[in-house]
């Protein structure tokens, strides 16, 4: 009897003991290394958390099976290739270039080899970022949010919400999006305007510096409202335009819904937040062994019209009932 009390105690104890050890032998679970080439990280948080968001969805949590190495510009553009070269020497998996064109050239020219994501870029094609929208190549894709056509859509909407306006601003950074596509989207905006009888003054902001003088020129142009078209350079600095068209007087409608969360009258644009969501499918096909120059660069398909009646009071506006309608989102 107590032979047989002996050996169940030293079977158990051959259990307990083996636990550990087959733990040991398991494989650990791969740890995701994403490099997130970004620009100012107070401008933008929210645009991080929807990719975080749209990784979370997908099984990736920070700390757990996944580590995410930040570099942000800061606002200084020259910084770009030195920060994507650091995040090639670290050999993550895969680079996010979260700031725009700028930001995933410099990626690209840092290696051709290591798999790159753009949310956010113009147009992909025209900055050589990709060799076509279906068939990528290389290491880099992503998403597109930038259609020439919507500068028309953007003048109709506006001509709606301030009836009387005859003469509109085009506030516009040369160079910002690759002149093919500014090409377009000029000429966009000139065609959209005669059909709506519109005249139109292009003026030119290269960089922060040039705000208060292209202000200055529309006020003394009359200008009676104004359109922002995109760049990097003008999300990023949506804060300051804002607050300029404010004390100008001018109601002004951006492409990009970033300008009225930031005070701004109106918006009419692709949701960027979704764009960062869906950045998050492009790293997670690339983690299961994707190649990024067979993954087609998407654009969207879903725009969103936002309007904002605290700035409309303050500028003596009332938004028409047939416009608050079609809104996506009003913002009270």
């Amino acid at each position: 009897m107590n032979g047989g009390k002996i050996l169940l105690a030293l079977l158990a104890l051959l259990t307990i003991g083996a636990t550990p050890l087959a733990a040991v032998a398991q494989p650990a679970a791969k740890i995701a290394r994403i490099g997130f080439l970004g620009n100012i990280w107070a401008n933008s948080p929210h645009l991080r958390e929807a990719f975080l968001q749209g990784l979370r969805d997908l099984g990736y949590v920070e700390g757990r099976n996944l580590v995410i190495e930040y570099r942000y510009a800061e606002g200084k553009f020259e910084r770009f290739p030195a920060l994507a070269a650091e995040l090639v020497a670290l050999k993550v998996d895969v680079i996010v270039a979260a700031a725009g064109t700028l930001s995933a050239l410099a990626a690209k020219q840092a290696t051709r080899t290591l798999p790159i994501v753009f949310p956010v870029v113009a147009d992909p094609v025209e900055s050589g970022l990709v060799t076509s929208l279906a068939r990528p190549g290389g290491n880099v894709t992503g998403s597109s949010f930038l259609a020439p056509e919507l500068v028309g859509k953007c003048l109709e909407l506006l001509k709606q919400a301030v009836p009387g306006v005859s003469r509109v601003a085009v506030l516009w950074e040369p160079g910002g999006l690759g002149k093919g596509t500014e090409k377009d989207m000029l000429k966009a905006a000139e065609v959209a305007a005669r059909g709506l009888g519109l005249r139109l003054q292009f003026v030119e902001a290269r960089g922060l510096a040039d705000f208060d003088r292209a202000f200055s020129e529309m006020t003394k142009a009359r200008a009676g409202a104004l359109i922002v078209l995109t760049s990097t350079m003008f999300i990023f600095e949506r804060r300051r335009l804002v607050d300029l068209a404010a004390k100008n007087r001018l109601p002004a409608v951006y492409q990009w819904r970033e300008g009225v969360d930031a005070g701004g009258l109106m918006s009419y644009g692709p949701n960027m937040a979704d764009l960062f969501r869906r950045a998050a499918t492009y790293v997670d096909k690339i983690l299961k062994g994707a190649n990024p120059g067979d993954l087609p660069v998407e654009q969207p398909t879903k725009f969103e019209l936002v309007i904002n009646l605290k700035a409309a009071k303050a500028l003596g506006l009332t938004i028409p009932q047939s416009l608050l309608q079609r809104a996506d989102q009003v913002i009270e």
